[in-house]
């Protein structure tokens, strides 16, 4: 199946962040799109202005007349809609074609070359950078990225001059299995969804058959130390990164921080770019920056657009995304919710302001990563000097029993903890002074982002 023969499209789950980047890749390749979501969020509203024909009841009766012809129509779905779905259950019982999103993603890369990253974190960050380098360069690209890009107020970047397509590779249910990379970055292999892998070693040995798949005269790029056995095709080469490792093949060294700005050198087989400035000043960024730079080099990207890029890039809604900062306060939103996602976010903070306190609020993102790692959590938020705790966001899960959020409170070490609703959130804020503030989590926490906002501003 060639995607640009296609007239229409139909989205079941319509307003999720992957798929209204395939949604806006194919209005602006001028097909007709409409789907349904449950949830009336600011994302669905924005598309529904942008031309596309959204509900938000499950209903067959409201699938449009245009989209009724299974020749020309294709249904695209994510693995969070139940298989149940009334309106899936219609078009599979009338035969249409019916693919998952990671298929179509698949489809976009047999028919371009795609750059996809892949890895437990940092790999919204490593794309949207990705992207950001090929865009300000001779090379350019498309990209479908997973959150929402500051530079481009958009998850979806496209181009009518380049061949390149940034992809991010979403391990959940096994999607990246279905795409076919030209390159690709894995970023971390720490386990991860055990809802659907079971145990660590299933997990790893996804992103093992995800290197099987990279073309012949391709590349990985992989990150020094992760704990896989890539299983290559011929003539795929193999790269190594680090943020300050010197026996990778690419890596940062003379790293400057100071005056909350991070500069530093970057190394490769072939070429050093000297002073390099993140445009986003965090730590953990130094090891973002260097996959990026390095994908970007190895296709055609120079020393000079790179170092100009880097310094411009302005990061991604809710990765590291400073919302105030005055003399009074620093406020930062991080979508990291997995263990080790929180350490590097905690200690990123810590290294870039000194001795300031640090607070932070947590949701925990559904039961099951709750339970499997309860202690780890613990560990990583043991880090803050305060934290607020809210409870578990379920997203597509049903309750476990015994498993809520006090699990994680009881083991965190550090004395000055609260455990609430998010319904009492706003009342405790109100009566606390902040030095350094985050909120973190990949639920329903971007709710409160606004209003702690303006509360925060409020107060100078």
């Amino acid at each position: 199946m060639n995607p640009n023969n296609i007239k229409n499209l139909y989205f079941v789950g319509a307003g999720g962040i992957g798929m209204s980047a395939l949604i806006r890749y194919f209005l602006s390749k001028g097909k007709k799109i409409a789907g349904y979501d449950r949830t009336r969020s600011e994302l669905a509203e924005k598309l529904i202005s942008e031309g596309v024909d959204i509900h938000f009841i499950e209903d067959e009766k409201l699938i449009p007349p245009d989209f009724r012809n299974k020749n020309t129509t294709l249904v695209i779905f994510t693995p969070a809609v139940p298989h149940e779905h009334v309106e899936l259950k219609y078009f599979r019982e009338y035969g249409f074609k019916i693919l998952k999103r990671s298929q179509l993603l698949g489809l976009i890369t047999k028919s371009t070359k795609g750059l996809c990253v892949a890895g437990t974190h940092g790999k919204t960050t490593v794309s949207s950078m990705l992207a950001h380098l090929l865009k300000h360069s001779a090379t350019d690209c498309n990209a479908f990225l997973g959150g929402v890009s500051k530079n481009y107020d958009n998850n979806v970047l496209l181009s009518d001059k380049s061949d390149f397509t940034v992809i991010e590779a979403d391990e959940y249910d096994h999607s990246f299995h279905c795409l076919a990379p030209y390159m690709a970055v894995i970023t971390a292999t720490d386990p991860d969804h055990l809802d659907i892998y079971n145990t660590p070693n299933a997990y790893r040995e996804s992103f093992e058959k995800f290197t099987s798949l990279i073309l012949p005269g391709g590349a990985l790029l992989l990150k020094k130390g992760t704990n896989i056995t890539p299983n290559l095709a011929e003539n795929v080469k193999l790269y190594t990164y680090s943020s300050t490792d010197k026996t990778s093949d690419f890596h940062a060294e003379n790293i400057r921080i100071n005056n909350e700005e991070i500069h530093f050198d970057f190394i490769s087989p072939t070429l050093r770019v000297i002073n390099v400035q993140l445009g986003v000043p965090v730590k953990v960024n130094i090891e973002n920056a260097v996959a990026a730079m390095a994908l970007a080099s190895l296709n055609g990207v120079t020393a000079d657009e790179m170092r100009n890029a880097m310094k411009s890039f302005a990061g991604v809604e809710r990765r590291f995304d400073l919302k105030v900062k005055t003399a009074k306060t620093v406020y930062i939103d991080d979508y990291a919710h997995h263990p080790e996602e929180l350490k590097k976010s905690i200690l990123s903070v810590r290294e870039l302001y000194g001795g300031r306190k640090i607070s932070a609020i947590f949701q925990p993102h559904l039961y099951t990563r709750t339970r499997d790692f309860a202690v780890e959590f613990a560990e990583s938020l043991s880090l803050l000097d305060e934290l607020i705790l809210l409870d578990i966001y379920p997203a597509r899960e049903e309750p476990i029993t015994g498993v809520t959020s006090q699990i994680i409170f009881d083991k965190v070490t550090i004395p000055d903890k609260i455990l609430c609703g998010k319904d009492e959130l706003m009342k405790i804020v109100e009566n606390k002074h902040f030095d350094i503030l985050m909120t973190l989590g990949a639920g329903d926490i971007d709710r409160f982002v606004k209003p702690l906002t303006e509360e925060l501003k409020r107060r100078e």
